[in-house]
């Protein structure tokens, strides 16, 4: 997951023709827009900022409310079914959510991220990254991960670890020790099997993370390799490489790869398809796809399903793990009745395929949500509001696993 900086693909090819239409949702202006400025029968271009216009269904583009996630007139959820709940009924393992140390003095929020009804999963957001744990080389530093930890274990909750080797958010060690093949492999080794070896059994049955994000984000959008310090110096390797690190140090755990706009079919899904394919027959361990699906209110790929299922054929199991879906500021009632609409669909999907084991939400409130700070503009992407407030995508969460 990249909670400080995420990639973004394009959202909509050239169109070259005069004639074409932006879809509903779609954008359809602003400044450096290059695509088309109006819209398909039954919406209208809506200016949200100087940068961004969208196709809005007639009559929904009056905003009525600021935005700021006081609700006011906005609609609400109103189902109290329970999210974990209505997940295990349908034969999942989970419903969680992200977190994050700082969040965890705010007591209000505590409280509901501990109602085991909605969440029996936690993911630690930042605390059990490269920069977290191994600041210097050796030097390990678990204190964050632990109190998060320490936290599920007291509620009963499940843990999924995130992550051991990503691209971003490394210490300047790694990135500019200009270390040879030999010697980053080794750094690798022991950076993977020291964190995941530290979590291994610490919390009876809870404890060991469940699963681990093992390697995280390795492809770019196009389906070719990510250049980073690890690709850079040890080629496609290094994947290999974490993963039998990461089996040896807890055989128990589920070990995934993660990556963000792998929903749909497409160059990057193909490529971890491949990937999965080539470990396999190496005899390497991997367990599962990690689906971030950090998506966009209106734009749900409707080739989810299909792709949950061309990964599960691979033999391995597959995981909703950073679910939020954004929409351009401000909120309106229609964007809410969309955005429950989409995470209705998502969860859908997911119960569709036997294999899919679970979901994870990106934090389950606006307060903390990541969004704002990455994607101008852009934010209101979780089910609960920044006052805590349940939105309709609440219900649409409800009704994707009772669907």
């Amino acid at each position: 997951m990249a909670r400080l900086t995420l990639a973004v693909a394009p959202l909509l090819a050239i169109i070259p023709l005069a004639t074409a239409q932006s879809p509903v949702w779609g954008q359809c202006g602003g400044i450096g827009w290059t695509g088309p400025t109006t819209c398909v029968a039954g919406s209208t271009c809506t200016v949200s900022n100087p940068y961004y216009s969208q196709c809005l269904p007639n009559g929904t583009g009056t905003t009525t409310t600021s935005g700021t996630g006081t609700g006011g007139a906005l609609p609400t959820g109103t189902s109290t079914a329970g999210l974990s709940v209505v997940a295990l009924a349908a034969g999942k393992k989970y419903f969680g959510s992200a977190t994050d140390n700082p969040e965890l003095t705010d007591t209000a929020y505590v409280a509901e991220l501990s109602n085991t009804k909605d969440f029996n999963q936690i993911t630690p957001g930042n605390s059990m990254k490269w920069d977290a744990t191994e600041p210097s080389r050796g030097t390990f530093t678990f204190s964050g991960g632990d109190a998060v930890v320490a936290l599920a274990k007291k509620n009963g909750q499940l843990v999924r670890g995130h992550n051991c080797v990503w691209h971003n958010q490394l210490p300047s060690w790694v990135t500019s020790g200009n270390f040879d093949n030999a010697t980053l492999t080794s750094i690798v080794q022991t950076h993977c099997s020291t964190v995941v070896g530290h979590y291994k059994g610490q919390i009876c049955k809870y404890s060991p993370p469940h699963s681990w994000d093992v390697i995280n984000e390795p492809f770019n959008d196009d389906g070719t390799w990510r250049s980073d310090v690890f690709y850079n110096t040890m080629g496609s390797s290094y994947v290999a490489v974490a993963l039998r690190a990461a089996r040896a140090a807890d055989p128990a755990a589920k070990l995934y790869i993660n990556d963000y706009n792998i929903e749909g079919t497409g160059a990057k899904s193909t490529a971890m398809v491949n990937l999965v394919k080539s470990l396999k027959a190496s005899g390497v361990p991997i367990d599962g796809i990690g689906v971030q699906a950090h998506l966009i209110v209106g734009q749900v790929p409707s080739t989810l399903q299909a792709n949950l299922e061309q990964f599960t054929a691979l033999g391995v199991e597959v995981a909703i793990t950073e679910l939020d879906i954004r929409m351009t500021l401000p909120e309106t009632a229609a964007l809410r009745q969309q955005q429950k609409q989409d995470y209705q669909s998502v969860i859908a999907a997911c119960k569709a395929v036997a294999g899919c084991v679970g979901v994870t939400i990106w934090d389950y409130t606006d307060k903390y949500s990541w969004v704002p700070g990455t994607f101008s503009g852009q934010g209101a992407a979780c089910p609960w509001d920044a006052n805590l407030v349940k939105k309709p995508a609440y219900d649409g969460i409800v009704a994707g696993w009772q669907s």
